[in-house]
């Protein structure tokens, strides 16, 4: 177990970010928990200690590969560099770029005193990935990113990704977090895109993190004038799963298209929270979540469209729907519209419910059995996302992953 000045002095940390954690540490026990309707999550035991254990490194396609704290593989396309993109282990942009950092490192759409867990997140940080995108740069090619969590008894994964993409740049961003092993653990990883003005930014992300697993995971977006960010999240995690995925339309004309998907089975518990808050004038905030709950798990989606005083002309609009194909299986899709300015847009739509049987008996009549007619169902309930992911390689990993999550009914 490491305290907040181990940490910092073995990472060796320059003085004003060991001041952050000093800080952050100082919030603890002080801040709110985060607010997850219908979900009972306290008992979990997500909070950090700074236990640490080392991982392992391992092969990957991936152009980065952070296995634990170390940054165990770095391959970038020639593009990138010929561009100026930068893509560095997070301790060293400390070093290396640190007027960036004190910049946008939570003090945008996230901050340590936001709840509980960000407190801890910031106190006890082991690891991270800085990645700085210049101004208008078209970058052609998606960055990967596998993140490596070590499941070994009692450790923690705590880990933060920066990723700032300047004016007028497009940039296509993917993380894979995965677990090592299946032994009782925690992970708290967090997030942070900075769009800033006309800038679009494509993220993907895939969650497969072991049964013995409990995770936060918190995905925060920040968009300035007429930026755009296009979210795919799935969430194939086999264990206790908090997700708190965020997007502050800050700049006017600001769009951000929040789709996600998730799989809960066994006595698994899924909460995640969706938010997207118009700040702006002529600001677009669209989620869609679509959810499977087999066996006796729970999944539950909150959509929260937030429409501020003084966003004129903006719209947010939602749909959140969840196929329970077990009868100990538990849904929940709370829609949640919060409208404090007139001349604005706004619409939700939810479901819980079981597989349509005419769907089956159409399938079923063309020849498949029922487990088969079932797969098709769920595949298409979950095409949205799955659509949205950039590349053939990642698109057959989420189709395999939706493949060992059903089979496991």
């Amino acid at each position: 177990m490491e305290n907040v000045e181990t940490l910092a002095k073995k990472r060796l940390e320059p003085t004003w970010f060991s001041e952050i954690r000093e800080n952050a540490s100082q919030l603890i026990g002080k801040t709110p928990y985060p607010d997850f309707k219908k979900l009972k999550y306290k008992h979990w035991n997500l909070h950090l200690t700074g236990n640490f254990i080392p991982t392992e490194s391992f092969a990957s396609k991936a152009n980065v590969v952070q296995a634990g704290e170390n940054l165990a593989q770095i391959n970038l396309p020639d593009e990138y560099r010929k561009k100026g993109v930068i893509v560095a282990d997070f301790h060293d942009a400390l070093q290396n770029y640190p007027k960036l950092i004190k910049k946008y490192f939570m003090t945008k759409g996230l901050k340590a005193s936001d709840d509980e867990f960000l407190a801890e997140h910031v106190a006890y940080l082991q690891s991270g990935l800085f990645i700085y995108i210049p101004k208008n740069v078209k970058v052609e090619t998606p960055l990967t990113c596998e993140y490596l969590q070590k499941a070994a008894l009692g450790s923690e994964y705590v880990h933060h990704v920066l990723l700032i993409v300047d004016e007028g740049s497009n940039f296509s961003y993917i993380e894979k977090l995965t677990s090592q092993g299946n032994e009782a653990s925690k992970v708290n990883f967090v997030c942070e895109v900075i769009a800033k003005k006309n800038s679009h930014v494509h993220f993907t992300s895939i969650d497969n993190l072991a049964e013995n697993v409990t995770s936060y995971l918190n995905r925060r977006g920040y968009l300035e004038k007429d930026a755009k960010v296009d979210w795919a999240m799935a969430l194939m995690n086999d264990g206790l799963t908090l997700g708190d995925f965020n997007s502050d339309l800050v700049g006017d004309g600001s769009h951000a298209e929040l789709k996600a998907v998730g799989i809960s089975t066994n006595n698994q518990v899924q909460g995640i929270n969706t938010r997207v808050t118009n700040y702006g004038n002529n600001t677009i905030g669209h989620i869609l979540q679509h959810g499977v709950s087999l066996d006796k798990s729970t999944l539950i989606f909150n959509a929260v469209g937030h429409i501020m005083k003084g966003s004129k002309g903006s719209d947010a609009e939602q749909e959140s729907r969840i196929l329970m194909l077990s009868q100990g299986a538990r849904g929940d899709a709370n829609p949640i519209l919060l409208i404090d300015d007139n001349d604005v847009m706004a619409g939700h739509a939810a479901s819980i419910g079981r597989v349509n049987p005419e769907q089956l008996y159409y399938l079923m009549s063309r020849g498949l059995d029922k487990k088969m007619a079932e797969r098709v169902v769920i595949r298409g309930f979950l095409s949205p996302v799955l659509e949205e992911i950039p590349t053939a390689d990642l698109k057959q990993v989420f189709s395999d992953l939706i493949e060992r999550k059903i089979s496991e009914k």
